[in-house]
């Protein structure tokens, strides 16, 4: 048996997502064959494709050719969070625009996957299904065709988006809360809830109800407590960030390939994990507690003009 230890970087990463890094060559049903075999255990227990893997799990995977041969392939340069033959779900990290802008001089998220999936034998011109500002890390979904991002998007703007981001604050917060505060004239609404509360920054779970530009970042800065790394609206700096302090923590939404309505989580990036140490010193581990056990607000799924396409 082959034994992998999750780290901090992989906790909260679901297990096809694990999957999918560890051996990019794999079909998903390759995967799906592992799991419902029980070659795959996580703890010595069996576990699905959308299971959460936490700090120091333990997963193992029974050796074969086939297997061995997969491992033995070049890890993606991309981080895969989910893959069917509608949609790829990948991670963005910090400093990575979604398209390149006038300000941007790197290449953009979208250039980057579609060079990919060129790299891996499966090219495709890959269309942004919501949108992350540059200094945001986190979920971001790209439809395979034309016509899976109007299904997809038709889907969204029917059943709705939903949305959990983690931040990191500057000040003291309350434990829940929300800001109602019209941007640009629109009627705009963030809710929140408190995981940690340092000593000089909060670690919160947002939870945007409409998707206005920049809404997280303008709202808790009109609020008084600036993203910490978000210059741009007051936040301290913080070297190594690679960014501001926000994430695309898990998407919830309607998935036309698979039937279903669908979860999907993205890792923190290392430069966020440096800044909660940093902020939760020996309470690290309530932090990654915390984030096992975030829901998304159900009742606050339908957004209020925001067309399914945000951008915070």
């Amino acid at each position: 048996m082959l034994t992998f230890t999750i780290a901090a970087e992989d906790h909260c990463r679901q297990v096809e997502s694990f999957l999918h890094n560890l051996m990019p060559g794999a079909t998903r049903g390759y995967m799906q064959k592992l799991l419902k075999s029980g070659h795959l255990r996580v703890n010595g227990t069996d576990r699905s494709a959308e299971q959460l893997l936490q700090e120091h799990d333990t997963l193992t995977l029974k050796e074969s050719s086939r297997t061995a041969a997969l491992l033995r392939e070049e890890r993606p340069v991309v981080d895969i969070l989910y893959e069917d033959d509608m949609i790829i779900v990948v991670n963005k990290e910090p400093g990575r625009s979604v398209h390149n802008t006038s300000e941007d001089t790197g290449i953009d998220l979208v250039l980057h996957c579609e060079g990919y999936m060129e790299r891996r034998g499966t090219p495709c011109k890959l269309r942004p299904v919501n949108r992350l500002d540059r200094g945001t890390s986190g979920a971001v979904i790209l439809a395979k065709s034309p016509t899976s991002a109007g299904i997809l998007g038709r889907f969204i703007r029917e059943e709705g988006l939903d949305k959990i981001y983690l931040a990191v604050v500057m000040g003291e917060v309350d434990s829940e809360g929300e800001i109602d505060l019209p941007l640009e004239g629109k009627e705009s609404l963030t809710r929140y809830r408190r995981i940690f509360q340092g000593t000089y920054d909060a670690v919160i779970a947002v939870y945007p109800v409409t998707g206005r530009t920049h809404q997280i970042r303008k709202h808790f800065s009109i609020y008084g407590h600036p993203v910490v790394g978000d210059k741009r609206y007051g936040g301290l700096v913080v070297k190594g960030l690679g960014g501001h302090a926000l994430h695309a923590f898990a998407v919830g939404f309607p998935n036309p390939g698979i039937g279903q309505r669908m979860t999907v989580y993205a890792p923190l990036p290392q430069g966020l994990i440096s800044l909660l140490r940093q902020v939760a010193g020996n309470n690290f581990n309530e932090i990654l507690k915390g984030l096992t056990e975030l829901e998304f607000m159900s009742e606050f799924s339908a957004e209020i003009g925001s067309g399914g396409d945000f951008t915070y």
